[in-house]
């Protein structure tokens, strides 16, 4: 292998690592501000001009917290758990393409670290290993609450995933690639958040309980448990649970920025190549918002009813939204019928589903 290739690809991988590390500390300050603007309070303001140094006040307070590991633990596990939850949350962006071809010191450089053929699978693959670390933290603190808050998220990670993987497929049917590069590519002129409203929500909707993000955190509902399954956690390994939901957040946003919203493509990036990751970083931070703006607005959701919405409600609509655009690619082709056939049969039949599920998920579990 060529030694400058090597070192190109790790010089790669380090700033994407670091860039997530950082954006996972000021991504808190980000919410703790989004959410005190909308509740009306000033949010944090003592630690550094504005509150700016917050992030760095809580990593120290982390860094030099007693750390505890229960007597009747199994400790390998408990210390193996958070790092199986956060090493995942880093190597997801791997196949996120943050712009084009640009020259750096004479030499073409593609900002992308893996641009593969199968990029889609290999995000799919890669978000479900997450979820092990979830399960053994709450196995091996042996704490019937942590138990149960694990439990819990094996089950939602189940119910969502199917939602959640087909709404990946429209995007790959509009683009006729598994490629995130050729998916970007392919939304040159339009955005497939047009041509695919219905896969995009699904897909918003599914990664919101993949991270267990509000109104979707009942993994992790202190009312009835305490915590969920960190609860025995404390110090840096805590801080790991914390750095995983939140490196998520931003790797999903990434990610759905690249499926539906055109990626780092964006006014005159083919004169200026490096606004790309410009475009793409104000992208995920508008979608970061709408994740606080829910978290804000939101209650969580009781238990049997989070799990009727995901399969009485989301997966029937990917699975709907798959057949009509595959459906509306063959009428394309054939027949020359105009590509809007597909977002507006989607909607129709989105609506049609709302009202019928809409009775079905009220009800719970009578």
């Amino acid at each position: 292998m060529d030694a400058t290739l090597l070192l190109e690809w790790v010089i790669k991988s380090l700033l994407v690592i670091f860039s997530l590390l950082g954006g996972f500390a000021y991504l808190t300050l980000y919410e703790r501000k989004a959410l005190a603007r909308i509740q009306m309070r000033i949010g944090p303001n003592r630690a550094g001009p504005w509150g700016t140094l917050q992030p760095v006040a809580d990593g120290i307070k982390l860094i030099f917290k007693e750390e505890l590991v229960p007597a009747n633990s199994d400790k390998l596990m408990f210390i193996l758990a958070p790092i199986i939850t956060v090493i995942p949350a880093l190597i997801i962006m791997a196949v996120i393409p943050f712009g084009d071809t640009v020259e750096v010191f004479g030499r073409q450089i593609s900002l992308v670290i893996a641009d593969i053929n199968v990029g889609v699978l290999y995000i799919m693959a890669v978000a479900s290993i997450s979820v092990y670390g979830i399960v053994l933290a709450g196995w091996a603190s042996n704490n019937k609450y942590a138990m149960m808050g694990s439990i819990r998220s094996s089950a939602q990670m189940i119910s969502y995933e199917l939602a959640l993987g087909v709404a990946f497929i429209g995007p790959i049917l509009m683009a006729g690639s598994m490629s995130m590069g050729d998916i970007v590519a392919q939304q040159q002129k339009l955005w497939f958040v047009f041509y695919q409203p219905v896969g995009a929500f699904v897909f918003w909707i599914a990664t919101l309980a993949e991270v267990n993000r509000a109104p979707f955190d009942m993994p992790e509902a202190e009312q009835e448990l305490t915590a969920g399954y960190h609860t025995e956690y404390s110090g840096m390994k805590f801080a790991l649970f914390f750095m995983a939901e939140y490196i998520k957040m931003i790797a999903i946003s990434a990610i759905a920025a690249t499926l539906f919203f055109g990626g780092y493509r964006g006014p005159f990036i083919d004169v200026y190549p490096w606004l790309g990751p410009i475009y793409l970083f104000l992208k995920v931070a508008i979608l970061l918002f709408g994740m606080i703006w829910v978290r804000a607005t939101l209650p969580r959701i009781r238990y049997d009813r989070l799990m009727a919405f995901g399969w009485k409600l989301l997966f029937p609509l990917g699975l709907m939204n798959v057949f009509i655009t595959a459906i509306g690619i063959v009428a394309m082709d054939t027949w020359n019928v105009s590509i809007w056939f597909v977002p507006l049969a989607t909607l129709a039949v989105f609506g049609v589903l709302v009202y019928m599920a809409k009775g079905a998920i009220a009800g719970g579990n009578k």
